[in-house]
C-alpha cells in the first residue's frame, strides 16, 4: 500500500503539467513542482495566499465565477485565464477541474499555454497589417486607375481631331493609327479597372444570370481594335449550355484577361486561333476557352499559374496579374478553373460553375 502511495506520489511531483488540488475555501492544498517552477514562488508562498491573488487583475472576475460554479459541482473543461509570475510576467494556463462535493476539494490540471496565445497573437496582429496593407495598395490601385483616365482621355480627344486623311506620310498615319488604337485599349482597360474597384468597395459580388454570348459580345466590342489589329479568329459555341449562373462583371472580366492573354501571347509565327464553347458535365457547367499560342511548360509552371505577379514569358508588359484575376473571381462564388496547356501548343482552360 505505502509502495502505491509511493508511485502516485512520483507521478503528481513528475509530470510536466500543473497538478493542483485547490478547496472551496480559494486555497491551494496540494500542488506539485511544476506549478512552483512555473510561477516563481515556494510551496509555501503558494500554500500561503488565496488563488485569485496569483490571478492577473483583468481575468480575477471570471476566475472567480468559474470556481463558483465549480463549487456546484459542475466540472470545468478547458477554462483559459492568466497568472502572474513573481518577477511580474504574465502567463495563460489552460485549466480542467473537476470537483468533489463530500471532500469540499477541486482537482484539477492546468497547462502552459502562453506560447500557443503568442503565436495567435503575432498571426492576428500580422493579419491586420496585411488587411490594412490590402486596403492601402485597393485605394492607390483606384487613385493610380482614376488619376490616369484624364490624361488619357485628353490623348484620345487630340487624336480624334486629326485628320489622318489629310496626312500624305503612310509611315505617319499608321503611326497616328496604332498610338489610338493602343490609347482606346488603354482607356478600356482603366475603365474597367475602376468600375471593378469601385464595386467591390460598395458590395460583395453576387450570383446571378449570365447569358455567355451577351457577356462575350461586350468584351469583343470594347477589344474590337486589338482583334482587328492582331488579326485574330475567334470561334464560339454556346449551343449546348447557353447560361450560367455567375456574375455578370466577374465572367466580363474573365472573358476580357483570357482573350487578351491569348493575343498577347500568340506565337510570332502564326496568327492567334480562340476557340470559346460551353457545355454541361456531370451536373456542372463548363466553359472551356482554347487558343493556339505560345503555352506553358506545366511542370515548370505547376501551379503558380494563377500566382500573383506570376510571369511565365518575357513580354515586357506582361504583369502577372490577368490569370490571378480570373482564378479569383470564379473561386470567390465557388467555382474551379483547370489548365492544360504545352510549349508553343497552346493553352485550354477548363471553368467549372456551379448551377
Amino acid at each position: 500500500m505505502n509502495n502505491t502511495h509511493f508511485k502516485y506520489e512520483l507521478f503528481f511531483e513528475l509530470s510536466p503539467d500543473l497538478l493542483c488540488i485547490a478547496g472551496y475555501d480559494g486555497y491551494f492544498k496540494k500542488v506539485n513542482a511544476a506549478v512552483s517552477n512555473l510561477l516563481g514562488y515556494t510551496m509555501e508562498e503558494l500554500y500561503a495566499r488565496p488563488i485569485n491573488d496569483f490571478v492577473f487583475c483583468a481575468d480575477k472576475r471570471s476566475t472567480q465565477q468559474v470556481r463558483n460554479e465549480l463549487t456546484k459541482s459542475k466540472p470545468l473543461f478547458h477554462f483559459q485565464n492568466r497568472y502572474v509570475k513573481k518577477n511580474g510576467e504574465i502567463v495563460w494556463l489552460s485549466w480542467t477541474s473537476h470537483p468533489v462535493e463530500s471532500d469540499q476539494l477541486v482537482f484539477a490540471i492546468a497547462k502552459d499555454i502562453t506560447h500557443s496565445k503568442r503565436l495567435e497573437a503575432d498571426r492576428n496582429a500580422l493579419l491586420t497589417r496585411m488587411t490594412n496593407t490590402n486596403e492601402d495598395l485597393k485605394q492607390l490601385t483606384y487613385t493610380t486607375s482614376h488619376d490616369l483616365r484624364s490624361p488619357v482621355n485628353n490623348l484620345l480627344v487630340v487624336l480624334d481631331l486629326l485628320d489622318i486623311s489629310k496626312i500624305n506620310d503612310q509611315e505617319a498615319s499608321e503611326l497616328i493609327r496604332i498610338v489610338k488604337l493602343s490609347g482606346e485599349y488603354l482607356k478600356e482597360t482603366l475603365d474597367n479597372y475602376v468600375d471593378a474597384l469601385s464595386e467591390k468597395h460598395e458590395k460583395l459580388a453576387t450570383k446571378e444570370e449570365v447569358d455567355l454570348d451577351i457577356s462575350l459580345n461586350k468584351v469583343l466590342l470594347s477589344i474590337s481594335s486589338l482583334i482587328e489589329t492582331s488579326k485574330a479568329t475567334i470561334n464560339t459555341d454556346f449551343s449546348k449550355l447557353d447560361k450560367i449562373t455567375f456574375n455578370n462583371a466577374y465572367m466580363e472580366s474573365v472573358f476580357l484577361n483570357l482573350l487578351t492573354n491569348a493575343i498577347k501571347y500568340a506565337r510570332p509565327d502564326r496568327l492567334p486561333e480562340i476557340s470559346i464553347k460551353s457545355e454541361k458535365v456531370n451536373g456542372r457547367n463548363h466553359v472551356i476557352f482554347a487558343d493556339n499560342g505560345m503555352g506553358f511548360d506545366m511542370e515548370k509552371v505547376k501551379d503558380k499559374i494563377f500566382g500573383l505577379h506570376q510571369k511565365f514569358h518575357n513580354n515586357i508588359d506582361s504583369k502577372g496579374i490577368g490569370l490571378y484575376l480570373v482564378h479569383n473571381h470564379i473561386t470567390s462564388l465557388a467555382g474551379k478553373i483547370s489548365v492544360e496547356s504545352k510549349v508553343n501548343e497552346g493553352a485550354k482552360f477548363t471553368m467549372s460553375f456551379k448551377d
